[in-house]
């Protein structure tokens, strides 16, 4: 009985059985808890990027929303990594505390599972100059 006391108590582990969250699950989960966060590009590194942006031209694929995540998942808690590339000119550190707030309430919430730590790469940031319609020759008529 000793060993109930350190424990958290959880509704996935009961007497009656034992409800088990697939990584995949909790993945997803918290890509797209981080993608609702303004400031937030994109998830993901250069190289998981490219590679999904192929996937999506294959017919039938879908992109990832688990893509720049990944978890460690136990029958109790998850811990999360995050790689992100954010907007210029946000305030990182920010934009770190509400993808963290948000990515634990939602994982939480959604899967029952105690968050135990968020960790946030932030891989790169995206330029206004960036984007595929903005380029020198629109502007000039």
């Amino acid at each position: 009985m000793a060993n109930d006391k350190q424990q958290p108590s959880s509704d996935l582990v009961t007497t009656e059985g034992i409800t088990t969250i697939a990584d995949t699950v909790v993945r997803k989960v918290a890509g797209l808890a981080a993608s609702e966060i303004s400031g937030v590009h994109a998830l993901g590194g250069g190289a998981s990027r490219a590679f999904n942006a192929l996937r999506e031209r294959i017919p039938g694929a879908t992109a990832s929303a688990g893509q720049g995540v990944s978890v460690e998942v136990g029958e109790r808690q998850a811990a999360v990594d995050l790689q992100l590339e954010v907007e210029y000119g946000v305030a990182i550190a920010e934009l770190s505390r509400a993808v963290r707030r948000n990515v634990i309430t939602a994982v939480e919430r959604m899967t029952g599972l105690q968050v135990v730590e968020v960790n946030i790469t932030v891989a790169d940031v995206h330029l206004p100059d960036e984007d595929s319609g903005s380029t020198e020759t629109d502007r000039v008529h």
